[in-house]
């Protein structure tokens, strides 16, 4: 057994964590920090976990968390940066579902993320937590920077054919929608119910918070540039994304065959039938990428289209498949859960 802590435990991904910690085997849940709600148990804020979870939060300032073997920081930019070296030189496992250590480019990540980076020093150490492309340093890793939701449903799109060569890199198209959770729990007028139900809408045109990410970690696979358009969406779900990712072949390829072979060992990622249509509903709750390929009138684009629940595969559950990866435990457990219908 370990002793795991979260920092955060009551936004969306700390609570989803929570879900799925508490049926992990080989975790005991010891610290759950929340300023707000401080002392109060967990089953009282969320009742989901009554008889599976029953600690009360703790405030961060007194939070023993240097007892811990793995702490989650489920906490909005800029706080892991801050918080998070001290338990690592205390020999902590840190695994942070925020952007604090996504970006190599220190200078990059202070222009989209508006605010001085800390901790520079761990940012070059920090491993980027996409198991499907670096698992091996993963379970060496100390601190681990969990992927956001719109990068990991778009890399598992791109990735088989960028690492084939078979695509021009130079074209690169992602139209992405989002459930209204991948916003976080907090109030805004924008996923207010009025405003967000019964709507659909662009947002971030002209730059959003992750593409340096994605561009960073998929011109990394061949260590050459790439350009992506990437243009999210809100739509009126709680969980959900659905990437549709566009290509232009620079050869002729069975495309079905090539993601087959590229992911047939891995559990997480699902290819389906060429010509499938993935759901959204399809993968709720779960840890799991289905990915369909498309190649319309037989011309040389390639369409691939790609949906993750955000809060599993897309931040919680990429990072319990990291942790079991960091800890040497088997990748999949406490990660099986059937997805939920209807």
């Amino acid at each position: 057994m370990i002793k795991v802590g979260i920092v955060g435990g009551t936004g969306y991904t700390g609570v989803e964590l929570l879900r799925l910690l508490a049926q992990h085997p080989k975790v005991n849940l010891s610290v759950i920090t929340s300023r707000q709600d401080a002392g109060k148990a967990v089953s009282q804020v969320f009742p989901n976990l009554r008889r599976r979870v029953d600690i009360a939060f703790s405030d961060p300032s007194n939070a023993n968390l240097k007892q811990c073997d793995v702490v989650f920081f489920a906490t909005p930019n800029g706080i892991a940066m801050k918080d998070a070296p001290a338990l690592l030189e205390a020999g902590v496992k840190v695994i942070d579902l925020s952007a604090d250590f996504r970006i190599k480019d220190i200078s990059l990540w202070e222009e989209w993320y508006v605010m001085t980076h800390t901790s520079s020093q761990w940012v070059k150490k920090a491993v980027y937590g996409l198991p499907e492309i670096n698992r091996e340093k993963i379970k060496t890793a100390q601190l681990v920077a969990n992927p956001g939701c719109y990068p990991t449903a778009i890399q598992l799109a791109f990735i088989p054919l960028i690492k084939a060569g078979v695509i021009d890199t130079t074209f690169l198209i992602a139209d992405a929608k989002s459930g209204v959770s991948g916003a976080g729990r907090k109030s805004e007028v924008h996923t207010l119910f009025s405003e967000a139900s019964d709507n659909f809408k662009a947002y971030g045109v002209s730059g959003h918070r992750h593409l340096p990410e994605i561009n960073q970690e998929l011109s990394g696979i061949k260590e050459q540039p790439i350009e992506i358009v990437f243009t999210p969406h809100l739509t009126p779900l709680i969980r959900g994304i659905h990437a549709t990712c566009y290509a232009k072949l620079t050869q002729p390829v069975d495309l079905q065959l090539l993601f087959e072979n590229h992911y047939k060992e891995e559990t997480f990622v699902d290819v389906m039938p060429f010509g499938s249509h993935p759901e959204t509903r399809s993968v709720r709750a779960s840890n799991f990428c289905r990915l369909a390929i498309h190649q319309p009138q037989k011309k040389n684009t390639v369409v691939i289209l790609s949906v993750i629940d955000n809060l599993v595969k897309g931040a919680s559950g990429q990072a319990l498949q990291n942790m079991n990866l960091m800890c040497g435990f088997e990748e999949t457990l406490g990660l099986t859960q059937v997805p939920v219908l209807p």
